[in-house]
């Protein structure tokens, strides 16, 4: 196991921006139920804060001009919903061109109902492109339970917190670190999981935790966006997990010294990534 820090991450780099939005890719982020849009804010705000070139994000119909004031930098896309406000899962079919011209498509944030979640995983199927990182969170990752491995996007990141990790299992947790390492091998997919990150060849990595303040609510969403954002830039599936959760850890430790070490918000932990990505850049 590689213990993350400043020092490796030197030595694997982010790919070099230059001055064009297009050549830092294309985020879209899915999900945003009538009761729960926050998460898919949290997202699509982090995945620009990475350096994301462009940003999309696909909600229920009736959040979807309340969204547009709330994210001006991106556009959104109206999925039809259920009479109780739940996102049809189906109805992504109607973006298929927008998901086929992602470069990292995020599914899960807000999304509340099961069962339309598995029926937007088995819609989005096969329509995503080759090059395109797919990060799996929430309702999403519930919906992944007891299919089929092979039934996993390629290029897939999984991001279970402990719970998600039980269900994915089938069984409790016995060792962080070896249970991440066997979703890994079990989905065919980038895991990461609680500051543990697996690869389905077998590297593990882990990144020092930063105390109990990132526990808190709609922080899982900005970790599944800084993913998705770094996808974007062009970074393959473990660089963008590593980097993410790593910048994501020290953000919350960051936030621990200079206001609590509980009691920021997720919205601070968002904004904080930007300067955290700054300090491991420029050194």
């Amino acid at each position: 196991m590689t213990e993350v820090d400043r020092q490796l991450l030197a030595t694997w780099p982010l790919p070099e921006p230059d001055g064009s939005k297009l050549s830092r890719g294309d985020v879209l982020v899915i999900g945003g139920a009538r009761r729960s849009p926050g998460g898919v804010l949290l997202a699509g705000l982090s995945a620009l804060r990475v350096g994301a070139g462009r940003l999309s994000v696909a909600v229920a119909s009736s959040v979807a001009p309340t969204m547009g004031v709330a994210v001006p930098e991106g556009g959104v896309l109206a999925l039809e919903e259920t009479s109780d406000g739940h996102v049809r899962g189906r109805s992504v079919r109607a973006y298929a061109s927008d998901i086929r011209g992602a470069d990292a498509l995020l599914v899960g944030p807000g999304l509340d109902d099961i069962r339309e979640a598995r029926r937007m995983l088995s819609a989005l199927s096969g329509m995503p492109g080759d090059q395109c990182t797919v990060v799996l969170d929430a309702y999403a990752l519930g919906a992944l339970s007891g299919r089929h491995p092979r039934h996993v996007f390629p290029n897939a990141v999984l991001k279970p917190n402990e719970s998600e990790a039980v269900v994915l299992l089938g069984r409790e947790l016995e060792d962080l670190v070896d249970d991440t390492a066997e979703l890994a091998e079990r989905y065919s997919a980038v895991v990461t999981c609680m500051g543990v990150i697996a690869e389905p060849a077998g590297a593990v990595y882990q990144v020092p935790q930063a105390g109990p303040g990132l526990g808190t609510s709609g922080s899982g969403d900005v970790l599944a966006g800084a993913i998705a954002g770094l996808a974007a830039r062009g970074c393959p599936p473990p660089q963008a997990a590593v980097w993410g959760t790593y910048l994501h850890a020290r953000a919350g430790e960051s936030l621990a010294h200079s206001v609590a070490p509980v009691g920021y918000l997720a919205r601070d932990i968002s904004e904080r990534l930007l300067f955290e990505l700054g300090a491991v850049t420029s050194q």
